[in-house]
C-alpha cells in the first residue's frame, strides 16, 4: 500500500510515456518547443510495464492512466496496454492525449484493453485552436474523439482550458457541444507548470468564473461531495440531468486532502504531487538489478513524505523545475 502521513492511500497512478508533445500549447511550452529526454534516459517499455505491475501487484494501485507528453508518440503503445491488461488483478486504464492520431489508435487500443480516453480541445474555433497550440490539427482532433466513441473508449472525456482574450467566452458553447455528441466536459483551470514560468494568478480563468458564464445558459446542480470521492473535478447536473460538467479547480479550490494519486515520470521518477519539486528515483534501481521488493519499498518511501497540499496558495510557491510535458498531466 502507498500511504503517507496524512493518512492517504494512492490508487491511481499517473505514467507518463514520453516528454514529446507534437503541439506547442501556450500553457504548457514555448513555440520552440523544448529539450526532449534522451533515448538512454527513457524507460522501456518493459522497464514501463514492470513498474506498473509492482504498482498493481504490490502497491494496491487499481487505476492506471497513461500520459505524456502525447502519449500516442511512443511507439509501444499497444504493446504496454495489452500487457497491463493481463496483469492480476487487473487494473482499470485510461489515457489522456491531445487526440492527434487517435483517429487510426482508438481501435488498437480499445482491443488491447485500454478502458476509456480523456482528450483536451481547449476551443470548437480552428483559429482559436490555431492560436492556443500553435498548429492547425483541430480537425484531427474532432476526427479523433469520434474514433474513441466509436471504438467504446467510454466515457470519452474532453478536457478545456479557458484563457483570457483567446477562448474565455466558449464555456456555454462547449458544453452544449460536449451534450450533443456524448463527452463529458471537465474545466480545468490553467495551472503553474508551463515551461517558461510564465503563469501568472492575476487575470486567469477561475472555476467561479466558469459557472457563472455556463449559468448564463444552463442550469447546474451540484453533484456534492459523497459522489466526488477522491476525483479532482467536482461535478455538476446539467438542466437536471443526467449529463455532467466538471470543473477542476486545482488553483481555487484544491483537492489536496482527498488527493489518491502517484506519479511515474518517463525517465523513471516517483512525483508524490503534480507541483512537487522533489523526485525519487526508480530507473536507477530498475537498471541496477533491484528486486521488486526493493523497487516497492522505495516507492513506499517516496510516497510517505507525499506533503500536505500543493502549496499553491502560500505566497512562497515555486514552480515545478520540470514542466508538465515531462512531468505527466
Amino acid at each position: 500500500m502507498l500511504i503517507d502521513t496524512y493518512g492517504r492511500v494512492a490508487t491511481d497512478l499517473r505514467v507518463s510515456l514520453t516528454d514529446r508533445c507534437n503541439l506547442r500549447c501556450t500553457y504548457c511550452m514555448p513555440e520552440e518547443g523544448l529539450q526532449w529526454l534522451a533515448k538512454p534516459d527513457l524507460l522501456t517499455d518493459d522497464e514501463i510495464v514492470r513498474l506498473i505491475r509492482i504498482a498493481v501487484t504490490e502497491l494496491g494501485v487499481t487505476e492506471v492512466r497513461f500520459t505524456g507528453g502525447e502519449p500516442l508518440l511512443r511507439p509501444g503503445l499497444v504493446g504496454i496496454v495489452e500487457r497491463c491488461a493481463e496483469l492480476d488483478p487487473r487494473p482499470r486504464m485510461s489515457l489522456t492525449t491531445n487526440g492527434i492520431g487517435l483517429e487510426r489508435t482508438a481501435q488498437a487500443l480499445r482491443d488491447a484493453g485500454l478502458d476509456r480516453v480523456n482528450v483536451s480541445l481547449d476551443t470548437l474555433r480552428p483559429e482559436v485552436f490555431q492560436a492556443i497550440t500553435r498548429r492547425k490539427r483541430h480537425d484531427d482532433v474532432l476526427r479523433g474523439l469520434d474514433a474513441a466513441h466509436t471504438a467504446g473508449l467510454t466515457p470519452v472525456k474532453v478536457n478545456a482550458v479557458l484563457m483570457p482574450g483567446l477562448n474565455d467566452d466558449e464555456a456555454p458553447e462547449l458544453l452544449a457541444w460536449a451534450l450533443e455528441n456524448s463527452y463529458e466536459l471537465r474545466f480545468i483551470e490553467q495551472m503553474p507548470l508551463d515551461a517558461q514560468h510564465g503563469w501568472k494568478r492575476d487575470g486567469m480563468i477561475t472555476a467561479g468564473d466558469i459557472l457563472a458564464s455556463l449559468r448564463t445558459r444552463f442550469t447546474l446542480t451540484a453533484e456534492g461531495e459523497d459522489e466526488r470521492g477522491s476525483a479532482p473535478a467536482e461535478r455538476w447536473l446539467v438542466d437536471g440531468g443526467p449529463a455532467r460538467v466538471g470543473v477542476i479547480a486545482s488553483v481555487t479550490r484544491p483537492f489536496c486532502r482527498a488527493c489518491d494519486r502517484t506519479r511515474l515520470t518517463a525517465d523513471g521518477q516517483v512525483r508524490t504531487c503534480l507541483f512537487a519539486r522533489e523526485e525519487s528515483d526508480l530507473r536507477g534501481a530498475v537498471r541496477s538489478g533491484a528486486p521488486d521488493e526493493e523497487i516497492a519499498r522505495l516507492w513506499r518511501l517516496a510516497m510517505w513524505g507525499k506533503k500536505a497540499g500543493s502549496g499553491l496558495d502560500d505566497p512562497s510557491f515555486l514552480q515545478p523545475d520540470r514542466p508538465m510535458s515531462a512531468i505527466g498531466g
